[in-house]
């Protein structure tokens, strides 16, 4: 934040300038000579903030504003966007120059994006791999199947709280630094989780192990919006994705191997001999910061006290919730991810419980071998799915003379929320309860929907990172918060379920999910435009209101210390 001050009345009136949320900010006298104007635009032009001026969210507006309510010398001024141009009406939406994108040649947006698809593969795949292990690990502990995914189930929800807290960070303190941090913890947690000697141990590393995990996909995701373009970055998030959906699948073939080799112990020695790995990588050249700015720039110059008042504001995990409150569209594209999610989990968990028994397998690696179909399903989603979510954007872009509307790139993913999963659940549900088709049938809906799920993701994850790209890795956060509290609930609540009411019952109220899921798309694509700028209008309203309020109050208390005099 550059802070200007006069000490007499020829120079310019104080102005803060921060860049912080969705538009630009400056706080000053009300009186604004043309001189001051003119340092103003003189100061927009030589920014090293590399021409991205994103402004103050609601929240950090009011804390400052609140701060300087008793300064009796400072009023609210406009919003500035240069000479002849005074005032920026509120958006949520807004495009970034495209310059920006070529910061980093496309051979280093690559590394980056291979970088960050390891990390992101470890948390996803820590939360499946003890699923093959689960008798076993149950067994040392005295306790029974149910209660150890519970404690899978307590891991996917922390998995979803932590994003409100590290999203926040990430935009203050940077993708980088979060990356260092969350790598580091999670190899260490990964650690005790391996050495843990009883039930309680292992719940307690098991979800500090979740909550540095996420991280790595919420900043992951954060950056391939930094440094690609709207129009190409489904393709390099697919690739991203990749490690988090792989992950999940493979992790239970793997944990099956070790577990009918070994110890179900080394699973975690495996997972904190690779977090080392993403942790030494984090802190190498190989993954630079690519943020445009970093919100701790503003904090430069204020006090202490208006400095931790404007940094809680910034953080306040409550922002990512009011948010996701706030925009119907983000809510809508959250509970569609969930119903992607929630399906996800609840074919994963109970595999070994269902099939095994079901096909006659007896060892946790034959189990193991099933996981491999919607592995291979997301791996080949990924080569397909991020560039038709890119496609079905330049293709309306087109169609719309050049203007783009982030709801567009969400046409992609409708026919397969809403049909080809559902379709795919359906069969493979009906299928194992009435025992059609065998080995085969399970094998191939579950590839299918494996790949139509990565079609799915590649446009419901981009989309929150296009449609406000001035707050992206909150947007990311609060999606990742619901998403993961319904694979929370999917993996405590599938295993009863398929016991007491089967699995074609149980794939039946999946599927239908879906359908809602997918009808609920189809409402944000046709009136998401509408509610965001609804949602807009009214924030507008309310900053001048709060405006003109702070601006009479301190008018008034001015008013009283001229005539006192």
């Amino acid at each position: 934040m550059a802070i200007r001050s006069a000490k007499d009345d020829d120079q310019a009136a104080p102005v803060v300038t921060v860049n912080a949320g969705l538009e630009e900010e400056e706080i000053g006298l009300d009186r604004l000579d043309q001189r001051g104007r003119q340092e103003q635009d003189r100061k927009h032009e030589e920014s090293p903030a590399t021409g991205i001026r994103t402004g103050l969210s609601d929240l950090e507006h009011d804390s400052i504003s609140e701060e300087r309510r008793g300064d009796s010398d400072r009023e609210l001024a406009h919003v500035s966007l240069g000479q002849g141009n005074p005032v920026e009406h509120y958006s949520s939406f807004f495009e970034v120059p495209d310059a920006i994108y070529d910061k980093f040649p496309p051979h280093r947006k690559a590394i980056i994006v291979a970088l960050l698809s390891f990390c992101a593969f470890l948390s996803p795949i820590s939360s499946t791999s003890v699923l093959a292990a689960t008798p076993e690990v149950a067994a040392e502990y005295n306790t029974d199947g149910s209660i150890i995914n519970v404690v899978n189930a307590v891991y996917l929800l922390m998995m979803g709280i932590s994003p409100i807290v590290w999203g926040p960070m990430s935009e203050v303190y940077g993708r980088r630094r979060i990356n260092q941090i969350s790598a580091v913890l999670f190899c260490g947690c990964s650690i005790g989780t391996a050495l843990a000697p009883n039930l309680v141990a292992f719940f307690i590393f098991r979800i500090l192990t979740a909550f540095q995990g996420t991280a790595f996909i919420l900043v992951g995701s954060a950056c391939i919006g930094d440094i690609y373009r709207p129009t190409e970055r489904a393709t390099a998030l697919g690739w991203f994705m990749s490690g988090t959906l792989i992950g999940p699948a493979f992790g239970p073939f793997v944990g099956g191997i070790i577990v009918t080799y070994t110890s179900w112990r080394v699973i975690f020695w495996l997972q904190a001999g690779l977090a080392g790995v993403a942790a030494a990588g984090t802190f190498t050249a190989l993954l630079p910061e690519t943020i445009h700015r970093r919100k701790s720039d503003d904090l430069t110059g204020l006090g202490p006290r208006k400095r931790a008042v404007v940094l809680w504001s910034m953080v306040n995990p409550g922002r990512v919730l009011a948010l996701l409150i706030s925009y119907p569209n983000l809510a809508v594209a959250s509970i569609a991810s969930s119903a992607a999610i929630w399906n996800m989990y609840s074919l994963l968990t109970p595999i070994r419980y269902v099939l095994n028994p079901r096909f006659g397998l007896e060892t946790p690696m034959q189990g193991g071998l099933f996981y491999l179909a919607p592995g291979f399903g997301y791996l080949v989603g990924t080569t397909v799915g991020g560039r038709w979510a890119d496609h079905t954007v330049k293709k309306w872009i087109a169609r719309r003379n050049g203007v783009r509307v982030p709801e567009d790139r969400l046409r992609a993913a409708v026919p397969f929320l809403g049909i080809a999963i559902p379709v795919c659940v359906l069969v493979y549900g009906w299928g194992v309860e009435e025992d059609v088709g065998g080995i085969p049938l399970a094998v191939v809906t579950l590839f299918l929907q494996g790949v139509s799920q990565m079609f799915c993701f590649s446009c419901l994850n981009t989309y929150c990172l296009d449609v406000m790209q001035g707050r992206s890795a909150e947007v990311i956060a609060g999606n990742y918060f619901v998403r993961y509290s319904f694979a929370c609930a999917a993996t405590a609540c599938v295993l009863p379920a398929v016991r007491a009411i089967g699995v074609g019952w149980f794939s039946t109220v999946s599927a239908l999910f879906l359908v809602a899921a997918a009808a609920s798309t189809l409402a944000t694509i046709r009136w998401g435009k509408g509610w965001r700028d609804r949602v807009d209008a009214k924030r507008r309203v309310k900053r001048a209101a709060d405006h003109a309020i702070t601006s009479k109050e301190l008018g008034e208390g001015k008013g009283e210390e001229e005539t006192g005099v």
